[in-house]
C-alpha cells in the first residue's frame, strides 16, 4: 500500500489539480528546493561537502538494509542490525583512513598517534573486520542459517555499492570541485530534462522496468545535458576555486584551493570541422579543454547513467516496493535520488585516472622525505645519473 507523503500545505494549494499535474508541481517544487540546498553546500566548501556525502551514504545504507530487514522478515535474527552497522563502521574506517593518509600526509606525520595509526592502518582495519566476521559466525542459529547468510550477503553487497562509490566521490572532489559539481549537475540535469520531455512529449515506452520512461525523454535529456555540460564547464573553468585541487595546508590546518590553473582550464583555439563551418559561420572557436571532457561526462550521464536508475527500478520491482523510502515527497528516498550518481562517481574516478591524472610531484616528495637518509641518498644518486644520461644535467 502507498501513502500520500506530500506536505499538507502543498496538498491544499494543489487540491484542484489532477493527480498528474499535482505530481508535476510537487516534484518541481521539491526539485528546486534540493537544487537550492545543493548550491548552499557548495558555497560552504569542501569539508561540508564531504560531511554531506558521508550523511547521504549512511542514509542510503539505512534504506537498503531496512528493505532487506522487512522483505526477509528478519526480525528475530540475533545481532543482524548491530553487525550491519558495525561492518559499515569498519569499511568506512578503512576507506577514510586511506584518504586521510593520502591527502593529509603532512598532518599525519606531524602527530605521533596519527603516524602510528597510519603505519598500521590496514592491519587495524583487517582486525576490525575479522572481529565482525567472528561475531557473525558466533551469532549463527540453527533455525536461521539460510536467512542469516542471505542478510550477510545483502549487507556486503550494500557496502560495495554505497560505501565504495561515496569514497570515489570524495576522491573526485579532491581533484577539484569542478570534477565533483559538473558530473553531479549533469545527472541532475538529465533527470530533470528527461522528465520534462517525457511529460510533455513522451509517447514511446523506453524500457519495461520503468514504464513511465520514454524515448522522447531519453533523447531530449541527452541533448539538453550535453549542452548544459558545455555551458556549465565554460562558466566554472574560469574560477580557481572550482578548478584547483583541494589540498590541506598544514600551516593553517585548513583546505586550500589556490593554484596556477592547468592547461585543462586555459582557453585554447580549436579549428571547427570544414563540414560545420558553413553552418556556424566560424572557422575557429575558443574554449577550455575541460569542455571537451565535459562532453564525455555528460554523454555518460545521459546514456549510461540512467541504467543505474533502471537497475534500482528492477531492484524495487523484485521486492514489490515503490520507493526505497519516503524521505522526500514526490521523489522517494535518498537512494532514489542517488542511484545514478553512484554509477557516475565510478566513471568519473576511472576517467580521471585514465585520461587526466599523472603522478603527483608533491606527494612523491612527501614520501621521499619520510625515508631514511641512506635511502634518500640512493634515490638522489639514481635520479642524478638518469638526468645526466638524458643530457639534462
Amino acid at each position: 500500500p502507498t501513502s500520500d507523503d506530500t506536505p499538507e500545505v502543498l496538498n491544499r494549494a494543489l487540491s484542484n489539480l489532477s493527480s498528474r499535474w499535482k505530481n508535476w508541481w510537487v516534484r518541481g517544487i521539491l526539485t528546486l528546493a534540493m537544487i537550492t540546498f545543493f548550491f548552499i553546500i557548495i558555497y560552504l566548501g569542501p569539508m561540508v561537502l564531504m560531511m554531506i556525502v558521508m550523511c547521504v551514504q549512511i542514509k542510503c545504507f539505512h534504506e537498503i538494509i531496512t528493505i532487506g530487514y522487512n522483505v526477509y522478515h528478519s526480525y528475530d535474527l540475533p545481532w543482524f542490525r548491530t553487525l550491519s552497522w558495525y561492518f559499515l563502521l569498519c569499511v568506512n574506517y578503512f576507506f577514510y583512513g586511506e584518504t586521510v593518509t593520502d591527502y593529509f600526509f603532512t598532518l599525519v606525520q606531524r602527530e605521533e598517534p596519527l603516524r602510528i595509526l597510519s603505519k598500521y592502518h590496514r592491519f587495524i582495519s583487517f582486525t576490525l573486520y575479522l572481529t565482525g566476521f567472528c561475531m557473525f559466525v558466533l551469532s549463527l542459529v540453527k533455525k536461521h542459517y539460510r536467512l542469516q547468510f542471505y542478510m550477510f550477503g545483502w549487507t556486503h553487497v550494500t557496502l560495495l555499492i554505497v560505501v565504495t562509490q561515496s569514497h570515489l566521490i570524495i576522491h573526485n572532489l579532491f581533484e577539484g570541485m569542478i570534477w565533483f559539481i559538473v558530473p553531479i549537475s549533469c545527472v541532475i540535469c538529465n533527470d530533470i530534462m528527461a522528465y520534462m520531455f517525457g511529460f510533455f512529449f513522451g509517447r514511446t515506452p523506453l524500457i519495461k522496468l520503468s514504464p513511465k520512461k520514454t524515448w522522447e525523454g531519453f533523447i531530449g535529456g541527452f541533448f539538453s545535458t550535453v549542452l548544459f555540460g558545455l555551458l556549465l564547464s565554460y562558466v566554472m573553468s574560469g574560477y580557481r576555486c572550482f578548478t584547483c585541487p583541494v589540498e590541506f595546508n598544514s600551516d593553517t590546518n585548513s583546505f586550500t584551493v589556490d593554484c596556477e590553473p592547468s592547461e585543462l582550464f586555459q582557453l585554447q583555439e580549436y579549428n571547427i570541422p570544414l563540414v560545420l563551418q558553413p553552418v556556424v559561420g566560424w572557422k575557429t572557436v575558443r574554449m577550455y579543454p575541460f569542455q571537451i571532457h565535459s562532453i564525455a561526462l555528460s554523454t555518460f550521464a545521459s546514456l549510461i547513467g540512467p541504467f543505474g536508475g533502471f537497475f534500482a527500478s528492477g531492484f524495487k520491482r523484485a521486492f514489490k516496493i515503490k520507493d526505497f523510502a519516503s524521505t522526500i515527497p514526490g521523489h522517494g528516498g535518498i537512494m532514489d535520488r542517488f542511484d545514478c550518481q553512484y554509477l557516475m562517481a565510478t566513471f568519473v574516478n576511472v576517467y580521471i585516472a585514465s585520461f587526466i591524472r599523472g603522478p603527483n610531484p608533491s606527494k612523491l616528495i612527501q614520501q621521499f622525505l619520510t625515508l631514511r637518509p641512506d635511502q634518500q641518498l640512493h634515490i638522489f644518486n639514481t635520479l642524478k645519473a638518469h638526468l645526466v644520461d638524458r643530457g639534462m644535467l
